[in-house]
């Protein structure tokens, strides 16, 4: 069984994305692993030779900053790394710059894959999801932050990166048919030292917003201020293996009051259903076969 692993990055460095933590959490189970490296003002290029030369195929792009809009370029950068990889691959894994994957869930992983190797209705896998928040001892319990995405999905030339990246689609905007496993992501992307958190937000949000909705929209001020959130859960559990370091060189101090949890009537229910019923009625990108 052929698994390949893939993802696209650009200015890592800058915005202090965990891209060298992502693909390594994930490459002990990938035969090998795509990166689109988008031309950056930064080392990002060098940053990624340096992981694993053996596994790692490097295509280089460049950005097509007129599809920006909605989030499209992201869409555009994933295909260019997914229509890379070799057509003999069974499997591919796709994983965000900022998303991490904790060693317990690889054996999971790997067995659900080789269970629905032959399963040609399965068109890819779906993961659970953990938001972490401000810091590493916390993550977010709203019902807005998605609870599941697809991330092993089948080598297909009718497979495409759907809207701004964030899932899959088929054919003719088809979603994918897919089965839930008991693996999650860890998503870090809320998670940086507060002036590269409000430097990412000022140029991120140029890949969903025109240039006068950012500037109306977006607050200007030298840290981004995590004090907005109105609901978290404090982390119990461990984190990856690979994020050691990462963590234990954290520069700030992110406290949160749980006494201060404003749950809405809304997020209340919908947790409910979610976690006690398994009923989840946020949108879906993809159809539950099993």
């Amino acid at each position: 069984m052929k698994i390949t692993g893939f993802c696209f990055i650009k200015n890592a460095i800058t915005y202090d994305y965990p891209v060298t933590e992502a693909i390594r959490s994930i490459l002990p189970v990938c035969t090998d692993f795509v990166v689109a490296v988008g031309k950056s003002t930064d080392e990002t290029l060098s940053l990624i030779q340096t992981i694993s030369p053996d596994k790692i195929r490097i295509i280089e792009t460049i950005w097509d900053e007129t599809q920006r809009e909605g989030g499209k370029v992201l869409a555009l950068e994933t295909d260019k790394a997914y229509q890379a990889i070799d057509k003999d691959s069974d499997w591919c894994f796709y994983i965000q710059g900022d998303e991490v994957v904790h060693e317990k869930y690889l054996p999971i992983i790997k067995e659900a894959m080789i269970r629905y190797k032959d399963r040609k209705d399965v068109d890819g896998l779906l993961f659970h999801y953990l938001h972490f928040y401000g810091s590493y001892d916390y993550i977010a319990a709203a019902s807005n932050f998605y609870k599941r995405e697809i991330r092993v999905i089948r080598r297909s030339s009718s497979i495409f990166s759907y809207r701004d990246a964030q899932g899959f689609r088929k054919g003719n905007n088809e979603k994918l048919n897919v089965v839930v496993i008991d693996a999650f992501i860890y998503h870090y992307g809320w998670v940086k030292q507060p002036k590269a958190m409000q430097a990412k937000q000022e140029n991120f949000q140029k890949y969903w917003h025109d240039d006068n909705w950012v500037e109306k929209n977006v607050a200007k001020a030298d840290e981004f201020d995590y004090s907005g959130i109105n609901s978290l859960k404090k982390f119990e559990g461990t984190h990856p293996e690979v994020m050691e370091k990462r963590i234990k060189h954290i520069n700030w101090k992110f406290d949160y009051d749980m006494s201060y949890n404003n749950y809405s009537l809304k997020d209340r229910f919908k947790n409910f259903l979610y976690y006690l019923c398994k009923i989840d009625l946020n949108y879906r990108n993809y159809k539950k076969i099993h």
